[in-house]
């Protein structure tokens, strides 16, 4: 090939070159953002799934609505327990009729049938799941960590109400029933800060081991 010609191969070289680099500077700044996401990710999830409502997380608010209608919806209630967590655990009431709006407080029965003081701490979710963001709930005691001693038994309450806002989504217009779960799980660390439930007076029924 004479001098003049031109060889069209080299601008090819130099394009797949330069895609090389912006490949390898993607897959970097790619790598750098999932470690950063691995410390940011619990916080950031929790946040994103308070403000969305999103896999049926509820709302926590500090006061009532300002704002009752006359529509109902039948609130169900479940509980569940971890298979190393030595507790019963069930509503006192498996479902309620409540106007939207309406604050509500129910309740649920927890009984330590272990021979030692044990800390547990309750997760919890709404289905359908898009009732989460409209699902508040002013006090529960799955705000914080809960210490029975051997034997304890007691009532832990919630008080709640479901944002007539609810109506507005149409998965949600006809107001179905919501169901709210709770599962508590064993906690090992005797240190954490723990926020036991008022005590229940004596002569009180226990309950079956679920």
């Amino acid at each position: 090939m004479s001098g003049g010609e031109h060889n069209p191969t080299r601008p090819q070289t130099r394009t797949a070159g330069r895609k090389g680099i912006v490949i390898a500077v993607s897959c970097a700044a790619f790598a750098v953002g999932m470690i950063g996401a691995a410390y940011a990710s619990v916080p950031l999830y929790q946040l994103f799934c308070q403000v969305t409502g999103y896999g049926g997380t509820t709302q926590r608010a500090e006061t009532g609505s300002s704002r009752v209608i006359d529509r109902t919806v039948i609130v169900r209630f479940d509980g569940n327990v971890s298979g190393d967590l030595p507790w019963a655990f069930q509503p006192n009431d498996r479902q309620v009729t409540v106007k939207l709006g309406e604050t509500r407080e129910v309740s649920y029965r927890v009984k330590n049938n272990s021979d030692k003081a044990v800390t547990g701490q309750a997760t919890f979710n709404v289905t359908p799941n898009a009732a989460g963001v409209y699902f508040n709930k002013i006090a529960c005691f799955c705000f914080d960590n809960q210490t029975l001693q051997p034997g304890e038994e007691l009532d832990m309450p919630i008080v709640f109400y479901v944002d007539p806002d609810m109506l507005e989504a149409d998965e949600l217009k006809n107001a179905p029933g919501i169901t709210l779960s709770y599962t508590f799980f064993k906690v090992d660390d005797a240190d954490e800060s723990v926020a036991a439930a008022p005590e229940m007076g004596a002569g009180e029924d226990t309950i079956n081991k679920l």
